[in-house]
């Protein structure tokens, strides 16, 4: 199972050199896979949640794939309506080739109603609208000489069932996003059921879950996977590499605006999963020696 971190590209502690240590930081750590957020307008709903400035993520990952060699590249996610399905053919196919094949695309299709709204997008079309780029863009690709995309995996986005059923029908991964661990443990056999009805295959399973390491137990039914203990989290992950999941993302951003500006916390807790993680690897290792 692969482990990937969600970097924050937004907020007033972000800036041109925090992302670059953030890319830096999470490819040192040994992670696979870097992914930034999408908004395109700052409205009003927006800000409350992910205030300016705000990094578009196509350009952000553009430039941070020049500064990077290994870790795989990602949207989490990216919101669909927003651009013209050709523009995002072009700019995925583009990015996949600059960085070497790196590219993973999330995608969702949106809740700010204002930001539509400003985008001139008709939000209560956004389920229509993703579907009919989905498809258009697969189309663009299917152009190899023009586009040489290769391979860019769609990671469809969405905790409901009409999220599955679209990453069913046109992804190759489900990815889930900040859930309770009773709640993952039960969405594998919500996929399955789904993917028989529609007679398809199952997709990969990816899920997007917190980070937030405390010195005590955090208990509850609210507890989020990835909150609590290192020995909680370190479980988390186990958990849910043996429901099947392929990658799991940590997010260590956990609400507060503010976090930005110190990012090393951040930083200091992903170390710490990194290093359980080698010594967790070594120790399997061992055994199969």
């Amino acid at each position: 199972m692969q482990i990937g971190v969600n970097v924050p590209n937004f907020g007033p502690g972000t800036d041109p050199g925090v992302l670059r240590d953030w890319a830096q930081t999470v490819e040192g750590l040994g992670f696979d896979l870097l992914m930034v957020s999408d908004h395109v307008a700052v409205t009003p709903d927006v800000a409350k949640q992910y205030p300016a400035p705000f990094y578009e993520p196509f350009t952000t990952l553009s430039w941070l794939a020049g500064i990077t060699h290994r870790v795989r590249l990602g949207t989490t996610v990216l919101i669909v309506p927003y651009r013209h399905p050709l523009l995002v053919a072009r700019m995925a196919a583009n990015l996949n080739q600059l960085s070497g094949g790196r590219l993973v695309l999330g995608v969702g299709v949106g809740w700010a109603r204002q930001e539509f709204d400003a985008l001139g997008v008709p939000f209560q079309q956004r389920g229509k609208l993703t579907d009919d780029h989905l498809q258009a863009i697969r189309a663009a690709w299917d152009d190899d000489e023009d586009y040489r995309s290769g391979q860019i995996p769609f990671w469809i986005g969405g905790n409901s069932d009409a999220g599955i059923r679209r990453a069913v029908r046109l992804g190759e991964a489900w990815h889930p996003l900040r859930c309770t661990l009773p709640w993952l443990r039960e969405a594998p056999g919500r996929v399955k059921a789904i993917a028989d009805e529609q007679r398809r295959p199952v997709p990969a399973f990816v899920p997007r879950i917190a980070l937030r390491l405390t010195d005590s137990p955090v208990t509850g039914p609210e507890r989020l996977a990835g909150e609590g203990t290192i020995e909680q989290v370190l479980d988390d992950l186990e958990q849910l590499r043996l429901l099947g999941a392929d990658t799991v993302v940590l997010d260590p951003f956990n609400g507060d605006p503010r976090e930005t500006c110190h990012p090393q916390v951040a930083w200091q807790a992903l170390a710490t999963v990194a290093a359980h993680r080698d010594l967790d690897t070594h120790h399997t290792q061992t055994e199969r020696q």
